[in-house]
């Protein structure tokens, strides 16, 4: 102010990351609801979850509230919820969501409590985790589904249930068609391809 005059104002704000808006918009494109849980003022977390497009906000939540926050979205809603935090305010939170993802440059007290770590501090490793994990879940049902036909067939097969027609299974075939079994299972589980997009 010069005699009683404003002549000058300095504003400052954190800037909203290009990498967020695209992880959001990808969340979106996926069908995952995305909130905000913040202790940040309401105003505040409003502007961001405008520029993110961010469909639901809880705003000026105190550290020991989030946690209890997470529980009525899970019971209200009846949905599973990821929590992505970096801090000591967000490790009850971590604990209680379905699955607490922690930021690799965040407190130890957060990478202790979260399921997952990120290395980095991009938020489009969230959206990548979703579909890697997605992708994981696929083989593994793939996996199970082959062993369990395989055994299905295959054991009954070495007990001699075709023995009265002349077909008897030595233990040497039997043991060669069970390795058998566990190569293609490792085969497949090597034939993983993920695409970050």
């Amino acid at each position: 102010m010069v005699e009683d005059e404003l002549v000058g104002m300095i504003a400052l704000a954190d800037m909203v990351r290009e990498t967020a808006q695209e992880a959001i918009a990808s969340l979106k494109d996926k069908g995952i609801h995305s909130v905000m849980l913040t202790g940040d003022n309401k105003k505040v977390a409003h502007w961001v979850a405008n520029q993110l497009d961010i469909d639901e906000v809880y705003a000026e939540v105190l550290p020991d509230k989030k946690a209890d926050q997470v529980k009525e979205i899970k019971s209200t809603k009846g949905w599973q919820v990821a929590m992505t935090g970096d801090g000591v305010n967000d490790a009850p939170a971590l604990a209680t969501a379905d699955l607490g993802i922690a930021i690799g440059a965040g407190t130890d007290v957060a990478m202790e409590t979260a399921d997952v770590v990120l290395v980095k501090s991009n938020p489009k490793d969230v959206v990548s985790l979703i579909g890697l994990s997605k992708q994981t879940y696929r083989k593994m049902i793939q996996n199970l589904w082959w062993a369990t036909g395989y055994n299905i067939f295959a054991i009954p097969l070495a007990a001699g249930v075709l023995a009265p027609l002349g077909i008897v299974l030595s233990p040497a075939v039997g043991a060669v068609l069970m390795s058998l079994s566990t190569v293609i299972v490792a085969i497949n589980a090597r034939m993983f391809t993920y695409d970050k997009q």
